[in-house]
């Protein structure tokens, strides 16, 4: 007979005190921490626990007891079911604050290493419809909410085309408005859902692996080209053709229109043969006159105009005068390391995608830039003694990792390389704070810039001057 499960207890008049490290608010009750999303410092809420470990618990709210002065009311119909921008309820300003103290934390706390004043946080100057990328997923499983479930509505049709929901990796919230990209990218979603219903395409089946439409991409640019990747799942040429050639004749202003045919488990695009339907294979990225490349498969930070603002920092904290030898590492597609070139005598780019590369090396080429070099490889195993031996001793290295930061052996060879600076740019303030207190030895940090890159989320940029003692 199986044991019933406890209940857990529902705890009143329990104050919001801080936020976590991981965007989610905290209550402490007695000596017990409690992470409750959708709340703000300063709410008052009725507390439902949801899961109890020995030294923390997770929880809810499930009334609303007072409203914190510090908050706002969200602006999109799908927060709190969606998972994505969890912090619209803070005002921009709080978030700003709470993304500085995120990034003074984790270096103190994890990193215990000496700090310099950390510089304020700069802010977005667009903190809706910012983001370049987005990728939608076809779902005969839509997810219903509670409100949906408890009306009289009836629902015929399951099929969903948005965003996976948190932990459900087999249901998918049907998105009608999302405000992260510019408007075009909900007008096509929108109607491709209709147009495949219509006329009674299948969606796909996550946990069967069954289905015609399985995910399509929207990249947008600064310069006003767009780019749209359909995924399908089976290789049902007539309806594929009928549904390229309605968006093509729907969305003219569509440039680049590719579609994929991905049979395998998973949705990862990396290793899928891409095939162009109408336009380019790319869209160009413009950053003061130099113009980059970007296909389908290409990295490029989500938020263009943000992501200039980013690399003017890392470019000043270089300091360049036109005499260096810079290494760019984890190039991507050389965004950096061309960007920097014209203030470089040389500029080595280092990245493990080859597709990246290629485009790295074609960005150089149509700039008619000519002191960059780029190599294609794991980074432990490009990077090594022997390298620096054969290319050269940098000046500066730049470096931006992904998440999960450096490995130790890169590490250990930039120690070896002695460069006079290191400029480290992190999507992740704690793995960044490990690597510095590991850089301790050799060099001091000389100065700290937090960037936010994604409003109305806890994620927060941070680059790092380090100079050698």
């Amino acid at each position: 007979m199986a044991r019933k499960k406890k209940e857990l207890p529902l705890i009143e008049n329990v104050e919001i005190v801080d936020i976590a490290a991981e965007g989610k608010a905290i209550a402490k009750i007695d000596d017990m921490v409690v992470f409750i999303p959708y709340v703000v410092p300063g709410d008052i809420i009725d507390l439902q626990i949801t899961r109890k470990k020995n030294k923390y618990a997770e929880g809810r709210p499930v009334r609303f007891v007072s409203y914190s002065p510090n908050r706002t009311e969200a602006f999109c119909e799908h927060f709190g079911i969606c998972g994505g921008c969890k912090w619209q309820i803070l005002p921009y300003a709080e978030q700003l604050k709470y993304k500085q103290k995120q990034v003074t934390d984790n270096l103190m706390r994890i990193g215990k290493i000496e700090l310099p004043e950390i510089q304020p946080i700069l802010g977005s100057a667009k903190t809706e419809f910012y983001r370049n990328k987005l990728e939608f997923t076809f779902s005969n499983k839509k997810w219903l909410t509670l409100e949906q479930i408890n009306s009289d509505e009836s629902f015929d049709n399951m099929n969903a085309l948005g965003f996976h929901i948190p932990g459900m990796f087999d249901k998918v919230l049907d998105i009608n408005k999302c405000w992260l990209q510019d408007d075009i990218s909900n007008q096509i979603r929108n109607f491709v859902r209709e147009y495949c219903i219509s006329k009674e395409y299948t969606f796909f089946d996550l946990r069967n692996k069954g289905g015609l439409m399985r995910n399509i991409i929207v990249r947008t640019s600064t310069t006003g080209e767009l780019m749209l990747i359909v995924v399908f799942y089976e290789a049902c040429r007539t309806k594929r053709e009928d549904l390229l050639n309605a968006i093509a004749d729907k969305f003219p202003e569509i440039t680049s229109l590719l579609y994929i045919v991905n049979e395998k488990a998973n949705d990862t695009i990396t290793d899928q043969i891409v095939l162009r339907w109408k336009g380019n294979d790319f869209i160009y990225e413009e950053m003061e006159g130099l113009k980059f490349k970007i296909g389908p498969k290409s990295f490029y930070q989500t938020n263009s105009k943000q992501a200039y603002e980013l690399y003017k920092i890392a470019r000043d904290f270089a300091g360049l005068t036109g005499n260096e030898l810079v290494y760019d590492l984890y190039t991507g597609t050389g965004t950096i390391a061309n960007f920097i070139a014209r203030q470089a005598k040389k500029v080595i780019g280092i990245e493990y995608v080859e597709d990246a590369i290629e485009d790295a090396v074609y960005n150089s080429k149509n700039n008619k830039i000519k002191n960059t070099l780029f190599f294609a490889g794991d980074m432990k195993d490009i990077l090594t003694q022997e390298f620096i031996d054969k290319y050269g001793r940098p000046d500066v290295i730049i470096t931006d990792p992904p998440r999960a930061g450096m490995h130790e052996d890169v590490v250990n060879t930039i120690l070896f390389s002695e460069p006079e600076k290191i400029v480290y740019v992190s999507c992740n303030p704690a793995t960044q704070a490990r690597d510095l207190a590991l850089f301790d030895e050799k060099y001091k940090v000389a100065k700290v810039q937090p960037v936010d890159m994604f409003p109305h989320t806890h994620h927060v940029e941070n680059v790092v001057l380090l100079v050698r003692k």
